[in-house]
């Protein structure tokens, strides 16, 4: 959708923004309402199709704008050589030099979105405090703009295509100085042209057209390299694309046959560009011929950048969901698709991944069929590894009878997912219009094909382990915690976002007898199945101990001499409270762990003073002294692993006392709303290097359980 100067309040604020700034393009990211995406909106500057790539991106996505939002700050790069550094997958798909800004936009509560700002070629390596005090206007401008319709779909933010915001002339004139600007354009030596900044030709002089060998009727709203077979090759787009993005003159060499060469000088500013073609003084050698009929023609220039980028996408891709989400959100849009679906062979059946643009009826009528009685292009796909092409519904209908009408869809791409000659699945791109795959077009499809199918590949693997490392975890912990009369706890664990979904962190609940019982919470180092496997080791040998009536100092004592024994060559830290209903005390003792938390009745919490011990593992006579404690009716017992509380850069006591901090002024909840309470930000945390376990332990009021 395109727009003029901009009379929407949105709209005026982010051209004020580019103006006052200096930067040469704009663009407005918006958090989706229903999913944690950042949608371009607006724009203005800059080809929409250069940003197609980047129409939608995930919140966690290592993209300028998604970091800017998720870490509430300004992102700077100063040119290609940082951009590349910092954002290899936004720097191999835009090769051009320029400066990129990307800003939170946020009313100090809730994330609205992002800003993105362009600068051109030349811009110091710094960012002026000028610019980024336009900047940070600019977002506070936009905030309570978007505060009214804060999500995508609202009346200010519409859904769907985004608006291209296009600059206002520079000047007015009348029609005779129109007319002379004509005849200057006409007497200049060559000819000229002028591009807007999709690239579509918008005005040619006569002396261009007869260069180009072409009817100006026939060039007017065409983009030069679509309807000049001789500038087919993607290096005439690029440097279009190059010019556009970097603001700087440049220029190119072509040859139209039957060996005449024209030079092609570029002035870009934020409208367009300014062509001007002269005949080539220098002798360029022969002029390659135009591709025969049926030949293979160059991919265009933004085609590949745009494989590039998903190509680097792709291997960031963690499990099939990612991948799937990827070709749905990228792949789909940049190849004018209306719907997707991808499938994989499991046992001879037809397994579906993921899609999109399909209705329920069309999804469930494959799903789950043999292979051997299924009669899809998926199917075919598998069985052949070979790809298929269908322009119209007529073609599907011969081969696949009933099918156009059960999908909706009237062309499709079916590309087959092989990885070392074996086939893992199918991707198919449908459209709901009959569409002609050009030879580029079927070549770019094929090879992206190929990098779906190792991207799969590696997903599926790591969805297995992953599920292996969830089921182990599971089956370690506690299923369930016992109940014991007079107290009420509540459990959590987190595992880290980095590596295997599997870690050494460990609690656990143990009744002793009527009026006692024990809880444990340890984190033995790694992140594993062999760390895993010993938190299994570590947690039966202190349930024994303590099962068999050993003080809390002698429990610790004789699980550190068993790990000893074994030498598994990890350490362990745990903690461990012995609390006894009857005389409403506690007894704590520490191998090495973050110490516990204490809110009192009256509300007030403490950092508990428990003398730390020896990990186990390390010393094989280490002792553990033990500490007692009041512990009343109504009294909250906080016990945690370091993941809670270990930040990059923050001191470790100063973590654990704001910890503190927010246990006191919880309000009075139950240990479940409370345990939820003190993992808030451990929830919000896009990357959680270490596990997380935590345990609250309230004792009940007017709870005391008489002596035995």
């Amino acid at each position: 959708m395109s727009g003029g100067a901009g009379s929407d309040p949105v709209d005026r604020a982010l051209l004020r923004t580019m103006r006052t700034s200096g930067a040469s393009a704009v663009g407005l990211y918006v958090l989706a309402a229903d999913e944690p995406v950042l949608l371009l909106t607006v724009m203005s500057g800059v080809p929409a199709r250069l940003l197609e790539p980047w129409r939608r991106v995930a919140l966690a996505a290592p993209i300028p704008v998604a970091v800017a939002s998720r870490r509430q700050r300004l992102v700077w790069a100063g040119g290609h050589q940082q951009l590349a550094r910092d954002f290899p997958r936004t720097a191999v798909a835009v090769p051009y030099d320029f400066a990129l800004a990307a800003a939170p936009i946020s009313d100090g509560n809730e994330s609205r979105g992002s800003l993105l700002l362009l600068w051109p070629s030349g811009h110091p390596p710094q960012l002026s405090a000028a610019e980024r005090e336009a900047t940070e206007a600019g977002c506070r401008l936009l905030a309570p703009l978007l505060g009214t319709a804060p999500r995508v779909g609202g009346p200010v933010v519409p859904a769907g295509v985004p608006r291209v915001l296009s600059p206002a002339p520079a000047r007015t004139v009348d029609l005779p100085e129109a007319l002379a600007a004509v005849d200057y354009a006409e007497r200049l030596p060559g000819g000229c042209c002028a591009l807007d900044l999709e690239g579509r030709i918008t005005m040619v002089t006569t002396g261009a057209a007869e260069l180009l060998g072409e009817e100006a009727s026939r060039l007017l709203g065409a983009r030069p390299w679509e309807v000049l077979g001789w500038l087919c090759d993607p290096v005439f787009e690029d440097r279009y694309r190059a010019a556009v993005v970097s603001r700087r003159p440049t220029s190119f060499t072509a040859g139209r046959a039957p060996g005449r060469w024209l030079t092609f000088r570029l002035f870009p500013d934020g409208r367009g560009l300014s062509v001007w073609i002269t005949p080539s003084d220098k002798e360029h050698g022969t002029v390659a011929p135009l591709p025969g009929e049926g030949e293979v023609v160059p991919v265009r220039a933004g085609q590949i950048y745009h494989v590039l980028h998903l190509a680097a996408a792709l291997t960031e891709a963690v499990g099939v969901q990612d991948v799937v989400d990827l070709v749905a959100d990228q792949i789909v849009p940049a190849f004018g698709a209306q719907g997707v679906i991808v499938y994989a062979a499991e046992g001879g059946r037809l397994r579906t991944l993921g899609h999109r643009g399909y209705p329920a009826a069309a999804v469930a009528a494959f799903e789950g069929v043999a292979l051997g009685a299924a009669n899809s292009p998926a199917v075919h796909a598998l069985a052949t590894g070979e790809p298929s092409f269908y322009s119209d519904p007529e073609e599907i209908e011969r081969d696949y009878p009933g099918l156009p009408h059960l999908t909706g869809k009237a062309a499709r791409a079916v590309l087959p997912l092989i990885v070392s000659g074996r086939a893992v699945g199918c991707c198919i791109l449908s459209y709901t219009r009959p569409r002609v795959f050009t030879p580029e077009e079927r070549q770019v499809l094929t090879s992206l094909a190929g990098l779906i199918a190792q991207a799969l590949d590696r997903a599926r693997l790591y969805d297995t382990k992953q599920q292996l490392a969830h089921d182990l975890q599971a089956g370690l912990l506690p299923h369930r915690l016992p109940a014991v009369p007079g107290l009420a706890v509540a459990a959590r664990y987190l595992p880290s976002t980095r590596g295997m979904d599997i870690g050494g962190d460990f609690y656990d609940l143990i009744r002793l007898d009527e009026g006692s019982a024990a809880a444990v919470i340890g984190d033995v180092q790694g992140h594993n199945a062999a760390a895993a496997a010993l938190m299994g080791q570590v947690r039966t040998a202190v349930h024994a101990h303590a099962a068999a009536g050993a003080s809390p100092g002698e429990v610790l004592a004789r699980t550190n001499r068993l790990l000893t024994d074994l030498d598994p060559g990890l350490f362990t830290s745990c903690l461990y409270v012995h609390i006894d209903m009857r005389t409403q005390r506690a007894c704590l003792a520490s191998a090495g762990h973050p110490p516990p938390l204490l809110r009192r009745p009256d509300g007030h919490a403490t950092v508990l003073d428990v003398p730390p011990g020896l990990l186990l593992g390390i010393e094989p006579d280490a002792r553990y002294p033990a500490t007692e404690i009041e512990l009343p009716p109504e009294s909250v017992l906080a016990l945690y692993t370091d993941g809670l509380v270990e930040t990059p850069g923050v001191d470790l006591e100063r973590a654990v006392a704001h910890l503190a901090e927010r246990l006191e002024s919880a309000p009075a909840l139950g240990p479940e709303r409370l345990a939820d309470v003190l993992l808030e930000n451990r929830h919000a945390d896009v990357d959680r290097l270490d596990d997380v376990a935590l345990m609250v332990v309230s004792t009940e009021p007017g709870r005391r359980i008489a002596p035995g």
